[in-house]
Formats: structure tokens, sequence, C-alpha cells
């Protein structure tokens, strides 16, 4: 079981859809670092990933190594936090956590329970 936080748009606006984001390691995010963060749309989290790769490439030789490791690693752990934190820079702060083996699992059991979320994913799913 693993832990979803669900972000909502602010009320009245439907500009950004509702986010379910998980509480685990990214291994697409530990794989491909700052572009998984542009795909997520975390343009200053990814710039500062970029830069601290390309700083960490730099290094001298016992660390050219080691550092760029270690930063994947770090974005693995934690590129959902950074996923966290720039939707609550938009206004979509974390309103609800639930737990689910997967991400219907969650959904299915946060909508079971509040019927202004059935509405809200609802709305995000119908076009």
């Amino acid at each position: 079981m693993h832990s979803w936080t669900i972000h909502l748009p602010p009320p009245g606006i439907q500009r950004h859809p509702a986010v379910l984001v998980p509480e685990r390691f990214s291994f697409w995010a530990f794989l491909f670092g700052p572009f998984w963060l542009f795909r997520h749309r975390c343009w200053l989290a990814g710039i500062g990933a970029l830069v601290a790769m390309v700083l960490a490439g730099l290094s001298p030789a016992p660390l050219d190594a080691a550092l760029p490791l270690a930063l994947a690693i770090l974005l693995g752990l934690h590129g959902h936090d950074l996923r966290r934190w720039t939707l609550e820079r938009r206004g979509m702060p974390a309103s609800h956590v639930v737990l689910g083996r997967d991400e219907d699992t969650a959904l299915l059991r946060a909508t079971s329970q509040d019927e202004d979320l059935l509405r809200i994913f609802a709305a995000r799913v119908t076009p």
C-alpha cells in the first residue's frame, strides 16, 4: 500500500485538473532526472536539477561519477515531493491523503468517501 496526496484546483478555477501524487521512490525520476520534472511541469525544480547535474558532471576526478549518481538517487527519492511543492506553489495544496495499491484504487477509495471529490474527478474524465 502506498499513500497518495490529492491536489485539487482552487474553487471556481478548472484550468488545472485534480492530481494524485504518490509517496514513493520514482524510478523514472532517478533515470531521467530533470527531464522527468519537466514532463510534470515542475519548471523551477527541473532547471535547478539540470544545473546541479551539469555542475556535478564538471566536478573533479574522484567525484565525477559519485555526485551525478547521488543527485539521481536524490531525485528518485524526492521527485514526487518536488511535484507536491510545485503544485502548492500553483495554489493546489494537498487536500486529502489516501492509501491505495495503485492510482485507481486510491482514487476509488477517495471518491467513495467524498461526493465532492467524485464530481471533481468525474469532470476531469468527461470532456
